[in-house]
């Protein structure tokens, strides 16, 4: 097929500002090969349209080329942020602007009072930033963990606590804003509006002009206002026309929701909010949605933080997860609830607003007492009920078909008469597995439902439903039809029925004033195309049973170690969708070749394969568990592999043996010499022989012949049958192999110190004499070696049964990953340990702290986080050291077993940030010993095992 002239003329105007930012941003951060323009350019929205150009900005200098440079061409511009958006505002065929990840920039102004922060900060971070001081952000979206500042501001983000009141719109004071034509403005600073104020006279005017006819105009101006008394993002924000006068402050206002179709946002100065510490909560019934709404417009004036509205069907979607109430199957068919949160400075104010809270639903009729709790476990469930909804549908949807979450707002008022019939509305288009819920006290509700958008039908059924929805709130109700999740595409085409045309004639205005040329996100907010909502519809096909419920959202890329280098979890879930949907058609071959190839690297190679992602994932979606699948496909049970796992003590000792030949001519040619070596031996081997680390171990002891050392110098055996207190010790196979930093204070193996610690603790040590032939399966397991896996995990259970005397015995492993697969492999009689939770629990309480350390780094695994123990190993760590510095931005090392050695990138990248957070500490300390190599040579202290601080502050406790 031919191109057209039109389209000839498209891409020779992309090669040209492709080649001509090539000369001031480097081409690395310049992206346009059908793999990462596809991953980059997908969001949490339905749509798909693939960007001809990505480009990964660092700095406000990088977006100004950018803009300028497109300004010229008449080329399209989108940004994006952490691409959670819903309704389509992150989606480009054009030029995506992509945040890179040096973003993170923040002011902690006035005691907390004020912060200043870049669009790259997660909101989750800003409130982390922000908790010594007892306050936070006012926006709280439940995407608040993987979302970022810029798209929380831009799209006038709310949630559950912030209302309307609490909004980006509300508590912004200043931001740095980058216009079309480039034009910086600092609204803080009254030289840049000056200068602003010279070169852009006629937008200022423009926005004078406009708020003086809108406060001319009575009906309109009592419509704006009532507009905004509910939670409201369609369209633009036209309450700054009545709001403000001085076009600067209707400027600014303007630029929240806008959803960069009028300028970029490269920092935001908020206004913070008081994050109270104290919190109760109740789960309240009643017997319809009529009486749940007449509470919630009682409650509308009381002191209460959040009230949350959960329809019968919501709450049968969730009533058999485990942690949920009994109560909840019990409930009759129109039930519906109220979660309601309460919170304050003190527990005097906090009892005091409960007694208002009661006293406002006195009279209110309710299927159970109302009982407000400060149990964490139970109050953590009641929000387990409400955040839950979501992922409960998407968990459970037809392959191939996509999770839609709508919001709307109703006046409080009318909200059940609203709910009611909405609910009809599903009934008549036949979306009977919608559930309802919602931020009651606003009137803000979110529906959602499946769809297919894979038969015309399906998509005619879709657009009929939308158009009712439309016509009933917003014409009907005179409600919101997008509360907050942002206009995007997917209203766009309903702007003008919400706000009538003579509103909707001046967001026109608006639009053309800031952006003559129209290239700042093109058909979002507004558009003149009535079908936007219902075209480039993103597909969802069958990819794997493994990832198949993903719904894209995006929650897991801020915990991925190589969002920075490669892929992201979702990232890696969208490609190897596209890849299965061009193998099915066939229509495309040399496209999907290209994908296959690039997906090697990309997707497979540089996965940490951590398992994190699960844990932000709505739908528990481990993406590691697809990877170690296309791993065994591309090398499936090989002989290689059975023979390593029968021979698996001499495996050790040879390592063992290399790591001290290593070290041996580390010392004559130096760290340097060691890697130019390796790096040859790594390519003539295809990758066997692994990459130089400036930090990597020597050769360890014989397990052996380090507990017979310790069995002389006791002068006994260990004997089952004395009182003293009994502990397996199961070194893993890192640890047996692995010795110290030959640069470290301390020469002592892992397995030395350990020994050493259960002793001083009054613990008699058991090691198994099978210890060296054993392994739990880890490490044949990341490699796809899933038979090899099984089979050592199956022989290391039948040895920990006879030895713990089956389960008599707590086993207690010194290495987080391999306890973790432990804990999902062997016999649950087993009592396993991780070595901090056994260190917290059993072996400090015995010791006596002498001195603590001043001040460490401590990291904390991902399978320390994904087996519970992150808060312990927290503890653990302020028990033994007087500061304890937790890097940020630091989650998997990327170390990920032996990759930091195969692909010593993926380590790099995620501790890029390692070395200026730790700064001021002498040593870090951690759990896994191979993470430990990575920390250590990226943060420029030595990392340790945790055991060896324990070692270190603390002496026997009398009596023992």
């Amino acid at each position: 097929m031919t191109s057209s002239p039109a389209m000839t003329d498209k891409k020779a105007q992309y090669d040209a500002i492709h080649q001509s930012l090539k000369n001031t941003i480097d081409e690395s951060r310049l992206i346009r090969d059908p793999l990462r323009t596809l991953a980059y350019g997908t969001d949490a929205s339905f749509y798909r349209l693939l960007p001809q150009l990505v480009v990964r900005v660092n700095n406000e200098d990088e977006v100004r080329i950018v803009l300028k440079e497109a300004k010229s061409r008449n080329l399209p511009v989108t940004f994006r942020a952490a691409g959670t958006s819903l309704s389509g505002q992150a989606v480009t065929d054009s030029i995506l602007l992509q945040l890179s990840d040096q973003w993170k920039g923040h002011r902690i102004l006035d005691q907390g009072q004020r912060i200043s922060l870049q669009p790259g900060i997660i909101g989750a971070r800003a409130n982390q930033l922000l908790a010594p001081f007892q306050r936070k952000i006012g926006p709280d979206p439940a995407s608040i963990n993987a979302c970022m500042i810029g798209g929380i501001a831009a799209n006038n983000a709310s949630g559950m606590c912030c209302g309307t009141a609490q909004n980006s719109y509300q508590t912004i004071e200043s931001a740095r804003l980058i216009f079309a034509d480039g034009t910086l403005l600092d609204t803080a600073d009254e030289s840049s509006r000056l200068a602003f104020g010279n070169h852009h006279a006629d937008l200022l005017d423009t926005l004078t002009q406009l708020s003086k006819q809108v406060r001319a105009n009575d009906d309109l101006e009592n419509k704006i206002r009532h507009k905004y008394r509910l939670k409201n993002t369609t369209g633009y924000s036209l309450n700054s026309l009545v709001d403000y006068q001085d076009p600067f402050d209707i400027l600014l206002h303007l630029m929240i929701g806008s959803e960069g179709t009028l300028g970029f946002i490269s920092e935001v100065t908020y206004q913070t909010v008081v994050d109270h510490p104290i919190k109760a909560a109740a789960m309240i019934f009643f017997a319809d949605m009529e009486a749940t709404c007449r509470a919630v417009t009682s409650l509308k004036s009381a002191p209460v933080s959040a009230v949350e509205l959960i329809d019968r069907a919501g709450l049968r979607a969730v009533e058999s997860k485990p942690g949920m109430p009994e109560s909840l199957s019990s409930l009759e068919a129109q039930a519906a609830g109220l979660l309601v949160d309460v919170r304050a400075a003190t527990e005097e104010e906090l009892e005091s607003n409960l007694a208002l809270v009661k006293q406002a639903l006195n009279g209110q009729a309710t299927l159970n007492d109302i009982e407000f709790t400060q149990d964490k476990v139970i109050y953590d469930s009641y929000w387990k009920i409400r955040k839950g909804l979501f992922p409960a549908v998407g968990a459970v949807r037809p392959v191939g078909t996509t999770v839609i979450i709508e919001d709307v707002a109703f006046p409080v008022e009318k909200l059940a008469e609203g709910v009611l019939e909405l609910q009809g509305v599903f009934q008549k288009h036949g979306y009977s597995e919608a559930i309802l819920f919602g931020h009651a006290l606003e009137g803000n509700l979110h529906f959602v439902f499946t769809q297919g958008f894979d038969d015309p039908h399906e998509v005619s059924r879709y657009a009929a439903l939308m158009d009712e929805v439309a016509h009933l709130v917003a014409g009907k109700y005179k409600g919101s039809l997008k509360a907050e999740h942002g206009t995007g595409r997917n209203m766009a085409p309903y702007v003008a029925l919400e706000w009538g045309q003579e509103a909707y004639d001046i967001m026109w205005q608006i639009k053309n004033a800031f952006d003559p040329q129209g290239l700042l996100n093109p058909d979002v907010i507004l558009s003149h195309n009535a079908n936007l909502h219902v075209e480039n519809l993103k597909p969802l096909p069958k990819a794997n049973d493994l990832v198949d419920t993903c719904i894209e959202c995006g929650f897991c890329e801020s915990v991925c170690p190589s969002k920075a280098l490669t892929l992201t979890p979702r990232q890696r879930i969208v490609i190897w969708r596209e890849i299965q949907r061009l193998t099915t058609l066939g229509t495309d071959p040399e496209r999907l070749a290209a994908l296959k190839k690039e997906y090697d690297y990309q997707g497979v190679d540089t996965c940490a394969a951590c398992g994190l992602c699960s844990m932000q994932c709505p739908v528990g979606i481990n993406t590691g568990d697809l990877t170690r699948e296309l791993r065994h496909d591309r090398h499936p049970d090989s002989k290689v592999g059975y023979w390593l796992g029968e021979h698996f003590e001499g495996v050790t000792q040879t390592v063992r043996l290399g790591l001290s030949t290593a070290n041996v001519a580390r010392k004559i040619v130096g760290n340097k010499g060691m890697a130019s070596l390796t790096n040859m031996a790594n390519k003539v081997t295809g990758g066997v022989v692994p990459h130089w680390r400036t930090t990597m171990p020597k050769g360890a002891d014989s397990i052996r012949s380090l507990w017979t050392e310790k069995m002389i110098q006791d002068g006994s055996v260990p004997d089952r049958e004395l009182a003293k207190p009994t502990v397996v010790y199961l070194p893993s196979c890192a640890t047996r192999m692995m010795g110290a930093d030959p640069s470290g204070q301390d020469q002592r193996s892992v397995m030395d110190v350990m020994l050493s610690v259960l002793k001083k603790s009054g613990y008699q040590v058991i090691v198994p004499e099978e210890v060296e032939s054993s392994c739990c399966g880890l490490a044949f397991q990341s490699k796809g070696q899933f038979a090899v896996a099984d089979k050592k995990a199956k022989d290391l259970n039948a040895m920990l049964l006879s030895i713990s005397d089956n389960g008599r015995y707590p086993i207690v492993c010194d290495t987080s990953p391999c306890l973790l697969r432990m804990t999902q492999t062997l016999d649950p009689v087993l009592e396993l340990y991780e070595q901090v939770g056994f260190l917290k629990e059993f072996v400090v309480p015995n010791l006596t702290i002498t001195q603590k350390a001043p001040r460490i780094a401590l990291h904390v695994t991902c399978s320390t986080t994904r087996m519970g123990l992150s808060d312990s190993f927290v503890q653990l760590a302020h028990q033994l050291a007087d500061e304890v510095v937790i890097p940020p931005d630091v989650t998997c090392c990327g170390f990920a077993g032996d990759k930091g050695f195969s692909h010593p990138e993926l380590n790099a990248s995620a501790l890029k940030t390692l070395s200026k957070a730790v700064e001021g500490c002498k040593v870090g300390y951690s759990n896994s010993r191979t993470c430990e190599i990575g920390l250590s040579e990226h943060s420029g202290i030595e990392y340790q095992s945790i055991v060896y601080l324990v070692d270190q502050v603390s002496e026997a406790s009398s009596g023992l």
